[in-house]
């Protein structure tokens, strides 16, 4: 058993944390902090956790964060860099589900997030936490950036392809589209039902904070770049993220071109509890992950005429943030990856 702690309880990943952690089996609450509810028990803020848990509020200051084994970080992106050092010098290992550590190249980071980042030296030590990809640095780990959700879907629906060579990286599409919980548990005119309502828009066309991201984790599984196009979206609902990607086949001459597609996907993630694979054929939507920490993916080549289509749909608040991370911590403290995590979907 380990004593855990979340820096932010009130946004969305932050009660989805919540909503995981206390029915984890391997795991005590110790502190979960908000400045603005500070005192207030959370079972009286999230009436869905009455009679899950006694805990109320902290402010920051109040929480004795160093003495948890791990914190969870749930803020806005710049949060966790002024604050994981010293943490860490305690003997805290530390997730940061926001984007300061996600990025290798700090530059890069300043660029697309629009401040200094206070604490380039952990920058190097952080470990990218997609399981599927990097689970047996996660397990050593002491500091993990938590993928952000679009990289997320991106990534695991583009891999297979990618690794096996039989479509072209220099020119890969991912038409992406999110609910509108994908933008934080803010105030925001353009987030307001009447706003985003009966409507559908695609925003942040000529360029994503996600992007570069995304590219780094291919250039990471790959060892070269890849040409991404990426678009996102916002759809009228509240929770899922669908990824509808585009490659172009390599010519038949390619020694993989003739490969079942998948079959390259089941192979690739025969032994990854949370990426299901569906047959091709299969109808594949968002609300058959609601509330889970899975991602499911289905592959075809549309009338065999040379282009791959991959649809890859996660919840963006479990699989895309909280789930994820919580798979992480199982991982990083050697326990069933899926402790905590064995979710079946919402639906209707």
């Amino acid at each position: 058993m380990i004593s855990v702690g979340i820096v932010g309880g009130t946004g969305y990943t932050g009660s989805e944390l919540l909503r995981l952690l206390v029915r984890h089996p391997c795991i005590a609450l110790r502190a979960v902090t908000s400045r603005a509810e500070a005192g207030t028990a959370i079972a009286e803020h999230y009436t869905a956790l009455r009679g899950l848990t006694d805990l109320s509020f902290s402010a920051p200051e109040a929480a004795r964060l160093a003495e948890c084994d791990l914190v969870f970080f749930a803020t806005p992106n710049g949060t966790a860099m002024q604050e994981a050092s010293q943490l860490l010098d305690s003997g805290v290992r530390v997730i940061d589900l926001a984007a300061d550590f996600r990025l290798k190249d700090v530059e890069l980071w300043q660029r697309w997030y629009g401040q200094t980042h206070a604490a380039p030296a952990l920058v190097d030590e952080a470990v990218y936490g997609l399981p599927e990809l990097n689970r047996r640095a996660i397990a050593g780990a002491r500091l993990v950036a938590n993928p952000g959700c679009y990289p997320t879907a991106v990534t695991l629906g583009l891999l297979p392809l990618l690794e096996a060579g039989v479509v072209d990286a220099n020119r890969v599409i991912a038409d992406v589209k999110s609910g509108v919980s994908g933008a934080g548990r803010k105030a925001s005119t353009a987030l307001l039902m009447a706003e985003c309502g009966e409507s559908f828009k695609a925003y942040s066309v000529s360029g994503h904070r996600h992007q570069p991201e995304i590219q780094e984790n291919l250039k990471r599984a790959l060892g070269m770049d890849v040409g991404l196009t990426f678009v996102p979206h916002l759809l009228p609902m509240v929770r899922g993220i669908e990824a509808t990607l585009y490659a172009t086949r390599l010519q038949p001459d390619h020694e993989l071109a003739e490969t079942d597609l998948t079959a390259l996907y089941q192979k690739r993630y025969q032994d990854e509890p949370f990426v299901d694979v569906l047959p091709s054929a299969t109808s594949v939507e968002t609300r058959s992950v609601r509330g889970t920490n899975l991602c499911r993916v289905a592959v075809t080549e549309p009338q065999g005429a040379g282009v791959v289509v991959v649809q890859s749909v996660i919840d963006n608040l479990v699989k895309g943030a909280a789930g994820q991370a919580v798979q992480n911590m199982n991982i990083m403290f050697g326990w069933e990856e899926t402790t905590g995590l064995a979710l079946s979907a919402l639906a209707p």
